[in-house]
């Protein structure tokens, strides 16, 4: 199986711990590009490639560290303790919660976001357990390509007894 193919939940959890770490930072690194580039652009605004980059590898970065985190110490759980259940996910979590508060350099945020995130990776462990989905696909036919031209999007047809005009010479 190609590495670039390979799904985080295509193998039991504490194997491929590579792989896996591949997957997950792969997600990580375009979120935190789409969070750079929204900064560069809207907000920070910075001058010269040095200063851009930089702020870049501000958000992408830490990003990449905490999906790392996540991902080795949820495995290297399943692999020591030899359970597949929700304290793995949890450990993993709070572990990206505690890169979350080296960040942000503040010592009083470590608890509560290693608590949250903690908490958001059983809820993460119980969907794929239980067979929950979060995230909905959308039909194929909802939504619009480049042939969405040749499509009628109108909620109501044309009703031809309305059309009063004429199409132009006499």
């Amino acid at each position: 199986m190609s590495l670039f193919t390979y799904k985080y939940y295509d193998t039991p959890e504490g194997q491929d711990i590579y792989k896996k770490v591949f997957v997950t930072t792969k997600y990580a690194t375009l979120a935190g590009l789409a969070g750079a580039t929204f900064d560069v652009l809207m907000f920070s605004h910075p001058k010269g490639i040095v200063n851009t980059t930089g702020r870049y590898m501000f958000y992408v970065g830490p990003l990449v560290g905490m999906a790392a985190a996540f991902t080795v110490t949820a495995n290297v759980a399943q692999n020591i303790r030899g359970k597949n259940d929700g304290v793995n996910y949890f450990l993993g979590g709070a572990a990206a919660g505690t890169i979350l508060s080296a960040w942000t350099r503040s010592l009083t945020i470590a608890l509560p976001a290693a608590c949250v995130l903690g908490a958001a990776a059983l809820v993460k462990k119980a969907a794929v357990d239980e067979g929950w989905v979060i995230m909905p696909t959308l039909p194929t036919n909802a939504t619009k390509t480049i042939q969405s031209v040749r499509h009628d999007w109108t909620m109501v047809k044309d009703i031809d007894s309305l059309k009063t005009w004429t199409t132009g010479s006499k």
